[in-house]
C-alpha cells in the first residue's frame, strides 16, 4: 500500500456528502420531533407510542434492506430508500395533527431500513485493513458535522419561525440528498467491486440462516450484539424524551437544546478520530470500554445539572462516549464479518435489537409519568456501567495490525 493514498478516497468522498446532507435533514427533525409533537396536542405517553408503533417499519424491513445491499449493491439501496423516505420529510413539514407525524415517521423509517445497513459496509469495502480504524474515525468526525450543523440550524428555525417552517427546510436538505444518491447509484465510476446478483427468496433464506449462525454462536459476535442490545434498548427508552427532559425541567428554550446537541456532535468530532487511532494502534475494546465510561458520566451530568453550562458539560461528554465507541464497534464489526455478509449483518442486528427495543419508549413515558423524569436516565446509566466489563472481558481480539505484526 502506498504511503500517499488518502484515508478518505473520491467515492467516499461522494458518499459523505450525500450522507451529511441527509443527515443534517435528519438531526433538524428528531432534535424537535417531540417537542414538534407537543405543540400538536400529543402527551407524552402518545409521544412514546408514535416512536414505538413506527419502529415496525425497521422491523419488517431492515434485514431484507441489508441482504439487498449484499446482493444488489450498496448505492442502489440507498438511493431507493431515500426516494422513498422523501416523502416522509414532506409529511412532516405540513403536518395538521401528530397523527400525521407518526404517518411521516413510519415512511422516513423506510430509509433507516436501507441506509443503515450499508453505510458501515460501504465504508469498510473502501478501506484497507491496516487504517480501518482511522478511516472509520475519520469517517465518523466528519458525519457528525450534521450533530452540529443539524440541532443548531433546527432549533435556531424552531425558535425564530415555529417547528412547520422548520421542517420544510429539512426537507429540501433531504431532497438534495436524493438526488445526489440517485446521481451515484446510476454512474458506472461508483459501481461495486463485484456484480450485483439476481435476488432471490432461496439465496436470502440460506444466508440469513448463515448469519444467524455466526450470531448465536457464542463467539464475539455474539457478545457485540448482547451490548449493542443493553445500550439498544435503554437508549430507546430516552432518546425522544431528552428534548422534554432539557425542556420542561431545565428550563432551556428550543434554540438553546440545539445548541447543546451541536456541542454533543462537535465533542464526536474531536473524539472520533482519536479513538479510530487508538483502535489501529491497539484494539477496540479500549475505545467501547471508555465510550461506555463517558456516556455513564455525561447521563449522571444530565440528571444533576442546574443550568445551561450543565446541560452542555454533560452533552459534551455524551459526545466523547459516542466517538470513543463508533470507530471501535464498526472496526470489529467489519473484521468479524465476511465482506459479503456485512449488509445482512447489520441488518440482522438492527432488526433483533429492534424488536427487543420496541416497548422501550412506551416504558420510557411511563417510568417518567409514574416515578420520576429521571427514572429513565437512571435505567441507562446502569446499563452502561454493566457493558464495561463485558466489553472488557470479551472483546479480547488483538487487531489485524498487531497479529500480523505478531
Amino acid at each position: 500500500m502506498s504511503p500517499s493514498k488518502p484515508l478518505i478516497n473520491s467515492n467516499l468522498r461522494w458518499f459523505l456528502v450525500a450522507m451529511i446532507l441527509a443527515n443534517i435533514a435528519g438531526q433538524m427533525v428528531y432534535t424537535n420531533l417531540s417537542l414538534y409533537m407537543l405543540d400538536l396536542g400529543a402527551e407524552i405517553t402518545q409521544i412514546g407510542l408514535v416512536f414505538t408503533l413506527a419502529s415496525f417499519v425497521p422491523l419488517a424491513l431492515q434485514i431484507f434492506g441489508g441482504w439487498l445491499s449484499d446482493t444488489i449493491g450498496r448505492l442502489r439501496v440507498i438511493a431507493f430508500g431515500s426516494s422513498v423516505a422523501v416523502f416522509g420529510y414532506f409529511i412532516f413539514s405540513v403536518a395538521p395533527s401528530w397523527i400525521w407525524v407518526l404517518i411521516g415517521l413510519s415512511v422516513e423509517y423506510v430509509s433507516n431500513s436501507m441506509v443503515g445497513p450499508s453505510f458501515n459496509s460501504y465504508v469498510s469495502e473502501q478501506t484497507d485493513d491496516t487504517q480501518r480504524g482511522r478511516v472509520f474515525g475519520t469517517v465518523s468526525s466528519l458525519y457528525m458535522v450534521v450533530t452540529v450543523i443539524g440541532p443548531a440550524l433546527g432549533g435556531a428555525l424552531a425558535y425564530r419561525f415555529d417547528f412547520q417552517p422548520m421542517m420544510r427546510v429539512a426537507f429540501f436538505f433531504y431532497l438534495a440528498a436524493t438526488i445526489l444518491r440517485i446521481w451515484m447509484a446510476t454512474r458506472e465510476r461508483f459501481e461495486a467491486k463485484k456484480d450485483a446478483a439476481k435476488p432471490t427468496f432461496s439465496s436470502f433464506a440460506r444466508e440469513l440462516a448463515s448469519m444467524l449462525g455466526l450470531l448465536v454462536g457464542g463467539g464475539i459476535l455474539t457478545w457485540i450484539w448482547l451490548t449493542d442490545a443493553l445500550g439498544d434498548m435503554s437508549f430507546n427508552m430516552i432518546d425522544q424524551l431528552t428534548p422534554i427532559f432539557l425542556s420542561d425541567l431545565g428550563g432551556l428554550n428550543v434554540a438553546q437544546i440545539g445548541y447543546i446537541n451541536a456541542a454533543r456532535g462537535i465533542a464526536v468530532i474531536f473524539s472520533a478520530p482519536l479513538a479510530g487511532w487508538l483502535v489501529d494502534k491497539f484494539s477496540e475494546k479500549a475505545t467501547i470500554a471508555l465510550g461506555f465510561a463517558l456516556t455513564s458520566a455525561a447521563l449522571i451530568q444530565l440528571v444533576s445539572a442546574q443550568n445551561f453550562a450543565g446541560f452542555a458539560l454533560a452533552m459534551a461528554l455524551f459526545g466523547l462516549g459516542t466517538g470513543a465507541m463508533m470507530p471501535g464497534y464498526n472496526s470489529l464489526i467489519s473484521r468479524v464479518v465476511p465482506e459479503n455478509k456485512r449488509g445482512l449483518a447489520f441488518g440482522l442486528f438492527g432488526t433483533t435489537l429492534g424488536i427487543l427495543s420496541l416497548p422501550f419508549p412506551w416504558i420510557g413515558g411511563q417510568l417518567w409519568e409514574r416515578v420520576a423524569p429521571q427514572a429513565p436516565f437512571y435505567f441507562v446509566i446502569g446499563a452502561c456501567l454493566l457493558s464495561i466489563p463485558i466489553v472488557w472481558a470479551k472483546f479480547g481480539i488483538k487487531n489485524s495490525v498487531s497479529m500480523i505484526g505478531g
